[in-house]
């Protein structure tokens, strides 16, 4: 039967209260679920950039180069850097190391090829040194190329080998022509014969005198413009709209000249403390426009506020999408582009809001800055649109309580007071650069992550576990977003003439995080992810008049790999947005409603969750419905974030629908279900023919269904 608001609202009410004494209490669901879709109230066309993709940091691990360190960042020991960031343990422990005495291989700041300095390795007549690098994965049958620069005495004999295993036959050697005191290139080609997880590459010496290593480089043969083929295939296959580059975090200290110009030339840098990535500028804005071509994705590119300046952005603007006319222009035509890229989408920044930030000041300070930006870039070119670095009031409150509970004395001081924090305060970052700013704003940066398993205690001011069903835990990111446009409304009452600037969100970070209360970080995320992905989706597809583009952070992450590290598949999250993609993007979203609210499910408003709850009200599922963009087909989504089985009698209005149809299924067979890495996908996208739009539509447990239909008329 349906429940009216009053008494959504009492159960709203007895349902928090029973939360914040640390139990669960959630009503049972209606007896005859009803489903109504009103294809007569369509709202603004979904824009198909909401299925886009995140890049961090600049080289990202799309491009196919197989070694790490290949232009000699850090120096060649034994034991290898050290460093107490646990992102960078794992990738250490596959630099190079020497072969042979240790001191055999200097350092050399007066000769270096690239960067600081190169290796100089000492000769012995008759015993090898040299480098090596392992940990390489490499396919039976497959071709790998590469290339060496060396330089040395011209008595040096040098060979450069690649090593699958531990018999007589199982390597391949290629020996170098004789060096001179000039770098030279010389290239590489290896075909192995048989797998290998620990494969290893060795640049070796013998004879008198030295010899100078200036960089390297090994990827697989098939590579696309130096990104991997298997995975460029699947990105087109999920169909990512639209690719933000280079990050995130890392954008604060990079300096997109480093990428310019002979990649093997080009300097690689260590970032900072906090932030140690290895960069080798591999992937510059050629090789990034390249790769949005490869997929016919539009460019979004982030420009570093942080430590950077408002002239060298404008001057990256230039270099975009000057005329080869211009300075810069000039340069990107010296470069091998004569064309501009024409780059539509710039980002001012990434979460300038944070202590946790390079270049991070204070609100009062930023909004000039902002303004620096963005009238310094579109001076460069007028028509391309910025995007804020935003925060609204629950983005800032939801960081402030992450950073105080995991990353205390870090970056944050202590809270000084309760959370949420208040409109039109200090730390309402959207708010002040919505007054100060809203005229060199196009776009509103927004990052949404969750806990699905906690949920912020607004009395003990913390994240608490929770033990709550599947499709609470599942719901807590859509919940986020929910409040951002809750927030959104109350900016707008409080400044009208935001209602003509048409500026929308871009939720260029989002995705689900599984801490625990104290901090460890157990990984098991199973169909949450995916489930929360779809809901996610579905509120996207709701507000498609306040929102421009999206990209989960894992966007490029969401592969599957085989044991010789070839992408082979999607992860079920990937398979998530090829749905999605595939039916709702450009799609014109209608009416939906129901006979069941969503119950609520815990939370602090304007923390991690909104005043009420998202999605649709026919609990536990969540259904959203859209007119293609020729009004031709109707597009239902149906996901069941709950472990039983569901139904609901569909009530179809203001189109007459004609059969066959076609249903395309993601259903898992429990909840900890994951394709995973060298394993037999546990979870497909099936297709399913229907005859016609069933008169008791039967929903499976933990699954994402989206039905097509034509209709006869609208």
């Amino acid at each position: 039967m349906p429940v009216n608001r009053r008494e959504f609202l009492m159960t709203s009410m007895a349902g928090a209260a029973v939360l914040k004494q640390g139990m669960t209490m959630f009503g049972a669901e209606v007896d005859d679920l009803q489903v109504t879709i009103d294809a007569a109230k369509a709202g603004e066309p979904i824009s198909p950039l909401v299925f886009g993709g995140y890049m961090e940091p600049a080289t990202t691990r799309a491009w196919a180069e197989m070694l790490n360190d290949r232009k000699f960042a850090y120096p060649i020991t034994a034991a290898g850097p050290s460093t107490p960031n646990r992102f960078m343990r794992r990738f250490l422990r596959f630099l190079w190391k020497p072969v042979g005495p240790e001191d055999s291989v200097v350092m050399d700041t007066v000769r270096p090829w690239v960067g600081a300095h190169s290796p100089r390795v000492e000769l012995d007549a008759t015993v090898a040194h040299g480098i090596q690098q392992s940990g390489l994965h490499l396919g039976r049958g497959r071709s790998y190329v590469g290339r060496v620069y060396l330089a040395g005495d011209p008595s040096a004999k040098i060979v450069v080998r690649l090593v699958w295993g531990t018999g007589a036959s199982d390597s391949q050697t290629i020996p170098i022509p004789s060096l001179s005191r000039e770098y030279q290139k010389f290239p590489l080609k290896f075909t192995p014969t048989a797998d290998s997880e620990e494969a290893r590459l060795e640049i070796l010496g013998t004879g008198s005198g030295t010899f100078h290593i200036g960089t390297a480089s090994l990827m697989p043969a098939d590579n696309v413009h130096g990104f991997h083929a298997g995975m460029i295939k699947l990105y087109k296959e999920a169909g990512f709209a639209m690719a933000k580059w280079p990050g995130g975090n890392f954008v604060s200290t990079y300096d997109w000249r480093d990428g310019l110009g002979d990649p093997d030339k080009r300097p690689p840098r260590i970032g900072p403390e906090g932030w140690p990535i290895l960069e080798p500028n591999d992937v510059g804005i050629h090789e990034y426009i390249a790769f949005c071509r490869l997929l016919g994705a539009e460019p979004d590119i982030a420009v570093n506020s942080g430590f950077g300046d408002a002239g060298s952005a404008a001057e990256e603007v230039e270099y975009a999408n000057g005329s080869a006319g211009t300075p810069m222009g000039k340069l990107r035509a010296e470069n091998g582009h004569p064309e501009p890229f024409n780059v539509r989408l710039w980002c001012i920044g990434n979460e300038m809001y944070g202590p946790w930030q390079y270049g991070h000041m204070s609100l009062n300070q930023y909004w000039v800055k902002h303004n620096l930006f963005a009238e310094a870039m579109k001076k460069a070119d007028p028509k391309i649109q910025v995007t804020v670095c935003g925060a609204t009031i629950c983005e800032v409150s939801w960081c402030a309580a992450e950073q105080n509970q995991y990353e205390h004395g870090m970056w944050t001081p202590p809270l000084l007071e309760k959370l949420p924090y208040k409109f039109g305060e200090s730390h309402d970052w959207d708010g002040w650069l919505l007054a100060k700013c809203a005229d060199n704003i196009d776009y509103l940066s927004e990052h949404t992550y969750a806990y699905p398993d906690m949920e912020f205690d607004a009395q003990k001011q913390r994240f608490v576990e929770v033990n709550v069903p599947l499709q609470v835990g599942a719901r807590r990111m859509a919940n986020r977003i929910c409040a951002a446009f809750e927030a959104w409304q109350k900016y707008v009452e409080k400044m009208p003439s935001l209602k003509e600037k048409n500026i929308k969100f871009i939720f260029d970070e989002w995705g689900n995080r599984f801490h625990r209360a104290h901090g460890q970080f157990p990984f098991s995320a199973g169909m949450v992810s995916p489930l929360s992905f779809a809901l996610f989706y579905h509120e996207l597809f709701r507000h498609s008049d306040m929102v421009g583009a999206s990209c989960p952070t894992a966007g490029f992450y969401m592969l599957v790999t085989d044991r010789t590290g070839e992408a082979v598949g999607l992860a079920v999250e990937g398979l998530v947005v090829k749905v999605m993609r595939a039916h709702f993007a450009g799609a014109l979203p209608v009416k939906v409603s129901g006979n069941s609210p969503q119950r609520p499910g815990g939370g602090t408003p304007l923390v991690d969750t909104c005043s009420g709850s998202s999605g649709s009200p026919t609990y536990p599922l969540d259904v959203a419905a859209a007119l293609s963009s020729d009004r031709k087909t109707l597009i239902v989504s149906v996901v069941n974030p709950s472990e039983t089985g569901q139904e609901f009698a569909p009530q179809i209005a203001g189109v007459k629908l004609r059969g066959p149809g076609t249903l395309w299924q993601i259903a898992a067979p429990n909840v900890n279900a994951a394709n995973e890495p060298g394993k037999k996908p546990a979870v497909q996208l099936v297709e399913i023919p229907q005859k016609a739009f069933p008169e008791k539509v039967q929903v499976p447990p933990i699954s994402i269904n989206v039905y097509e239909f034509h209709v006869e008329k609208v």
